[in-house]
C-alpha cells in the first residue's frame, strides 16, 4: 500500500469516527426548524406545536426559523444547503413537490439533497362553491361545467402551488374547462368566492368548514381517499362521480447527508410527540390526524408526490405565468 493511500484510509476512517461520534452526542445544542413560510400560517403554527411536542424527547429546545419566499424554496434551499449535522431541519408540505412538478429548474434536488425524517399529519382539501351557483352536489357541478365550458371560474394561491395544481387535477379528472383566477394567497380568493366573484375553490379543510357553516359558500366534495372525520357529512369527490384525491400534508426533512442515527433520533422523537394529547388537538385544527412514518416510508410518500404531480402538469401543459 503506498504511502498516500495509507493517508487517504487513515482520513476516511477518522472522519467516520468522527461522524459516529457526533450521532452519539446529539443533540448538544438547539435544533433549527427553517419554516419557509409567514409566522401565522398554517405550515408555521403546525411547526411550532410540533417542536414544542418533539423538544422534551430530545432534551433540546427546538428554534422556529421562519424564511420565507419563493414558495418555499428559499428556506428549503437554505436547509438543503446547511452542515448535515442534525442541528437545521425544515418544514415540508405538498407544495415541496408541486414546485418541483411546475419547475423546470430548482436550486435543490428534492432527490439527493434531503433526508426525510417523516410526517406529521395530512388533511383532505375541499372543494367549495358560491352559495348561489345551481348546484347541490359534484355530479350537477359536473353537469353544469360542461354545459357552460369556459364560463365557470376558481381562485386559487399562486401559479404552480397546491391549489392550483390541485383544481387543475380536478377539471381534468372531471372533463371540464374552467377558468384559473390567481391571487397572491388564498385569502383573497376566498373573499372573492364568498362575494361571487369567482365561481369555485379548492382548498384546505379548517378555513373553508367555517365558512360553510356560515353559509358563505357550499361545500360539494371532500377530496380525500374518504370522507374526513372532522366532517363526515361531506361526501368525497369520488364519491360524487369524479376519481380525484388532492390532499395537504406536511413532515419534516433535513440536510441530505445527516448521519442515519441522527435521522432515526428525529423520527423517533416526531411519532412519540404526536401521540401527546396537546399535538393531536392542533392537528386536528387543521384538518387532520398524526400521520406517523418512518423515514423510507416517508421518502417514498414524497418521491410519489413529486412524481404524481409531474404527471398532471405534463398532461395539462401548465406553465409558470
Amino acid at each position: 500500500m503506498t504511502t498516500r493511500r495509507f493517508q487517504a484510509l487513515c482520513l476516511v476512517a477518522a472522519a467516520s469516527v468522527s461522524a459516529a461520534a457526533g450521532a452519539q452526542t446529539w443533540p448538544a445544542k438547539p435544533v433549527r426548524l427553517v419554516v419557509p413560510y409567514t409566522p401565522g400560517a398554517s405550515n408555521d403554527t403546525l411547526s411550532r406545536a410540533t417542536a414544542q411536542s418533539m423538544a422534551p424527547l430530545l432534551g433540546q429546545s427546538i428554534v422556529i426559523d421562519n424564511r420565507p419566499g419563493a414558495g418555499g424554496m428559499i428556506g428549503a434551499e437554505n436547509v438543503a444547503r446547511a452542515e448535515p449535522d442534525g442541528y437545521s431541519i425544515l418544514n415540508v408540505q405538498a407544495s415541496f413537490a408541486t414546485n418541483v412538478a411546475i419547475r423546470a429548474k430548482m436550486p435543490y434536488d428534492v432527490f439527493k439533497d434531503f433526508a426525510y425524517i417523516g410526517m406529521m399529519t395530512r388533511s383532505p382539501m375541499i372543494v367549495v362553491v358560491h352559495p348561489s351557483l345551481p348546484v347541490k352536489s359534484m355530479k350537477e357541478l359536473v353537469a353544469l361545467a360542461k354545459k357552460r365550458p369556459g364560463e365557470l371560474n376558481y381562485g386559487y394561491s399562486g401559479t404552480g402551488g397546491s391549489n392550483h395544481l390541485a383544481t387543475e387535477l380536478f377539471a381534468k379528472a372531471a372533463g371540464v374547462r374552467i377558468v384559473h383566477v390567481p391571487y397572491k394567497s388564498m385569502g383573497p380568493a376566498m373573499v372573492d368566492l364568498m362575494g361571487g366573484n369567482v365561481q369555485l375553490v379548492i382548498t384546505s379543510l379548517p378555513s373553508a368548514l367555517v365558512q360553510v357553516k356560515a353559509g358563505r359558500m357550499k361545500a360539494l366534495g371532500m377530496a380525500g381517499a374518504q370522507r374526513s372525520s372532522f366532517a363526515p357529512e361531506i361526501p368525497t369527490v369520488t364519491e360524487g362521480g369524479v376519481p380525484y384525491v388532492a390532499e395537504l400534508w406536511w413532515g419534516l426533512a433535513a440536510p441530505g447527508k445527516t448521519p442515519p442515527e441522527i435521522v432515526n433520533r428525529l423520527s423517533d422523537a416526531l411519532r412519540k410527540a404526536m401521540q401527546t394529547p396537546q399535538l393531536k388537538e392542533h392537528y386536528a385544527r387543521e384538518g387532520g390526524e398524526p400521520l406517523p412514518m418512518t423515514p423510507p416510508e416517508f421518502t417514498q410518500y414524497v418521491f410519489a408526490e413529486v412524481n404524481r404531480w409531474r404527471q398532471v402538469v405534463k398532461d395539462t401543459g401548465l406553465q409558470l405565468e
